[in-house]
């Protein structure tokens, strides 16, 4: 078993145009109406969304690859870019999505540790992140690594409101 991470650049907007769409659809499709899934998909992962998020220097995508085979990305924020303002000593876990097939190897851990390190270098000294609440698993997860809730906030799966637990981990 091999893993590496990748830093994404703008031309790999295709690929992560397709990886977006897979994991966000995989997740969370049966849980949420084909419309309210289809209006949100085509907002938020559009090639011209996603082109302008790996433009925003704020903003950075990595993918892991699994044996050489891309199974998964990361993208965290910084200053401006988050999605709340949570201040210039926070860094935003925005996204951290692993295809189905390669779950329950790792990889969701090893792309937050990544997350950290990068918080780490760039002088952060706090992560958080947004999970819905209904998503019990990750919540699960992201307590077990420290995370601890602060907040909520509203999320849009197109026209149905639905909530997203602010989770907030310090680091030493």
């Amino acid at each position: 078993m091999t893993l590496n991470i990748k830093k994404c650049t703008l031309e790999d907007s295709r690929k992560l145009h397709v990886i977006s769409y897979e994991t966000f659809n995989e997740t969370f499709k049966h849980q949420n109406s084909p419309e309210n899934m289809n209006a949100y998909l085509e907002r938020a992962f559009n090639l011209k969304q996603l082109e302008n998020e790996l433009s925003n220097i704020s903003s950075q995508f990595y993918f892991v690859y699994f044996n050489n085979e891309v199974a998964g990305y990361l993208k965290v924020n910084t200053d401006d870019a988050q999605s709340e303002e949570m201040g210039d000593e926070s860094l935003e876990i925005e996204r951290v999505y692993i295809k189905k097939k390669f779950q329950k190897h790792g990889l969701g851990k090893y792309l937050l540790n990544e997350a950290i390190e990068i918080a780490m270098e760039g002088k952060k000294n706090k992560i958080w992140l947004g999970v819905w609440e209904k998503n019990e698993n990750a919540i699960a997860f992201y307590k077990k690594l420290g995370f601890v809730q602060t907040g909520a906030h509203s999320f849009y799966m197109g026209d149905e409101e639905q909530m997203d637990l602010i989770m907030t981990k310090t680091l030493t």
